[in-house]
């Protein structure tokens, strides 16, 4: 089953990939998210090693329950071929009440259908006041008037 837009990628495909992603990552739904990955995909996650959608959503449904809130923005960095790199950043607050932003980068490699089959993520998590948020908007998609990444001067 094919995942467009498929690879190679151009300016415009690259950004439809990186929204399509950052859009079901924020349905914060483990079994969505890992529809978008080869059934044997390789993840690097900060130090953890990953294989498989059953590894990935096992993994993203314990982020999820320790990052509530959860409200993520992705841009693309750089892209070539079957891959793209992205630049991200994130928010969300833990079952105390603390607010971090996570930043990191990512790169991706598509098998010919579309779908991830290799993700090495970097993240690193700064602790903000509930007053330094910047991602206010309803749980769910990012609305499309508001502002990214580079907009926001992050």
């Amino acid at each position: 089953m094919d995942r467009p837009p498929l690879p190679p990628f151009n300016a415009e495909t690259a950004a439809q990939k990186a929204r399509l992603a950052e859009d079901a990552w924020n349905s914060r739904d483990p079994a969505r998210v890992a529809l978008a990955y080869t059934p044997d995909s390789l993840w690097r996650n900060r130090a953890e090693f990953l294989q498989g959608r059953e590894a990935i959503e096992a993994f993203l449904t314990r982020k999820w329950q320790r990052e509530l809130e959860y409200r993520l923005i992705k841009e693309v960095w750089a892209h070539r071929d079957n891959r793209i790199a992205v630049r991200f950043a994130y928010e969300w607050h833990d079952d105390s009440g603390q607010w971090f932003r996570s930043y990191g980068n990512e790169n991706w490699e598509f098998d010919e259908h579309g779908l991830m089959r290799r993700r090495i993520a970097s993240i690193n998590d700064l602790v903000i006041a509930e007053g330094a948020r910047l991602f206010h908007w309803p749980q769910g998609r990012r609305p499309d008037d508001h502002p990214g990444l580079s907009d926001l001067g992050l």
